[in-house]
């Protein structure tokens, strides 16, 4: 999206020049549906899948990491945040990156953004086909990925105006089945009923060789895998950016961050080990599964296996909308081919999200062709994307309070607490997580992926330059005013 696309200036009148924002979208996401999917952002295929191969990995102390993790993605949402109240705009992290730290920036982190969402798309499919694995273990995974991706296509093709209605009970069942769960393990722990009752206890978390069993470096290892669980987080100040009235949605949303990251990652992990040991948990099965499988409620874990299923589905189904959307933001920032700005009968960005499913594609060969690691392979390139991603949305964070310091900018109505210094705080985590990325073997492959991605964007740029210089000029925003 451009600057001159940005919607009202701050004397309230028409931008000069430019289309308003989003045109031809369904638009005016109230509270209610906001609230829910920043809520539902937080549960994903990380935390009800991944989760079983890290505490495999780090045992009992991978609690600490999701607590300490999802601190430093606080600080990155309301680095957000305070952005987003200066200058509401869909298309925000691309946005920021052009306006402080220059066109080619916001250029590559629209196609880095595009490429996290169609990677997690790929993760989520393969989840999706390892959940059906639980009941149809016959089945090859490959065909059960295909299978939904073609049918999730199908339905982003066909409206969008209910989507944010679907996607608000879809985090509804995914928070409800959460809560369920915990009361359940703390009604086993408190009561001792079901045959998990008479091995459940709290000293569970310490008692296998202790709360770092495999070691404080083996339970930072984790920190890439747990990052992933964390990814689309971001996403909640794209669509409270595009409601009715973010000036009060969005505080709101982002405020309520901790308390989700306490009661449905730290809290919900806390209770499943302190009901099943550490040492019964394995990689490729959802710990939650096997905590109710260890319960023995009758039909619990094939119910939360369903609940697991269509939260993946979900994310991937979130995935293909934003994707043909992220496309169409760079089309009419001319960082894209015209085509992908282009609506279909349904208003839907049809060719965006057709060429984006194709890549998502990608995710069902890998299926066919390393079963084991597909859902690895995938995580580790949206993790790395995704931490871009954050980068350029602290970054720009920084730049934007230097600004604001020097007077040459508004101050935002909802500043980050600690300014620019819990900013500073997340990018040295961040490289510190890339850092980890690297000295893994398994994981490091996605850094040789992005170093790739990163050669065909800047011949990408290149070719833009030469084709049309004016695109890749730096550009003066136009604001408008919130709050």
């Amino acid at each position: 999206m451009t600057s001159s696309q940005v919607g009202k200036q701050h004397d309230g009148s028409e931008a000069v020049g430019g289309d308003a924002p989003e045109e031809g979208y369904e638009r005016g996401l109230g509270s209610r549906q906001v609230q829910m999917i920043a809520i539902g952002g937080a549960i994903g295929v990380g935390l009800f899948l991944g989760a079983g191969a890290n505490i495999a990995k780090a045992g009992p102390s991978l609690i600490l990491m999701y607590a300490l993790a999802g601190a430093i993605v606080f600080f990155i949402m309301r680095a957000l945040g305070e952005l987003l109240l200066y200058r509401p705009v869909s298309g925000s992290f691309a946005e920021y990156s052009r306006e402080f730290l220059g066109p080619f920036f916001g250029y590559f982190t629209g196609w880095t953004y595009w490429l996290m969402w169609v990677v997690t798309g790929m993760a989520e499919l393969t989840a999706a086909a390892i959940y059906v694995h639980y009941w149809f273990p016959t089945i090859p995974q490959w065909v059960t990925a295909l299978v939904f991706l073609v049918v999730l296509f199908v339905a982003n093709l066909i409206s969008v105006k209910l989507f944010g209605e679907i996607e608000f009970w879809f985090s509804m069942v995914k928070v409800t089945a959460l809560i369920g769960m915990i009361v359940i393990g703390l009604g086993v722990l408190t009561f001792g009923f079901s045959s998990a009752g008479d091995t459940a206890a709290v000293s569970n978390l310490w008692a296998f060789d202790g709360f770092f069993p495999k070691g404080i470096g083996s339970s930072l290892m984790t920190l890439q895998g747990v990052m992933f669980a964390y990814l689309a987080v971001e996403l909640v100040g794209v669509t409270a950016g595009e409601s009715e009235d973010p000036e009060k949605t969005l505080p709101k949303a982002i405020n309520t961050l901790p308390w989700r990251i306490a009661l449905f990652y730290v809290g919900a992990l806390t209770v499943i080990l302190c009901v099943v040991k550490w040492t019964e948990f394995a990689a490729g099965v959802s710990p939650f599964v096997a905590a109710f499988a260890k319960i023995g409620i009758p039909a619990g874990a094939g119910i939360v296996n369903f609940v697991v299923l269509t939260a993946a589905l979900s994310s991937c189904n979130s995935g293909m909308y934003s994707t043909g959307r992220m496309l169409r933001n760079l089309a009419e920032s001319g960082e894209a081919p015209k085509v992908f700005s282009k609506l279909s009968s349904t208003k839907t960005p049809a060719f965006g999200i057709t060429v984006s499913v194709l890549f998502m594609g990608i995710g069902v060969v890998l299926n066919y062709v390393v079963p084991e690691k597909a859902f690895g392979y995938v995580t580790s390139v949206a993790t790395a994307a995704g931490i871009w991603t954050w980068l350029m949305i602290l970054i720009s964070h920084i730049l934007y309070r230097r600004a604001v310091d020097a007077g040459r900018l508004p101050a935002s109505s909802f500043p980050a607490p600690g300014g620019a210094k819990c900013s500073w705080i997340a990018v040295a985590f961040l490289l510190f997580v890339t850092g980890l990325i690297a000295y893994d073997a398994d994981s490091r492959i996605c850094l040789y992926v992005m170093a790739g991605w990163a050669a065909a964007l800047g011949v990408g740029w290149a070719i833009l330059k030469a084709r049309n210089p004016q695109v890749t000029e730096r550009r003066e925003p136009e604001l408008e005013k919130v709050g």
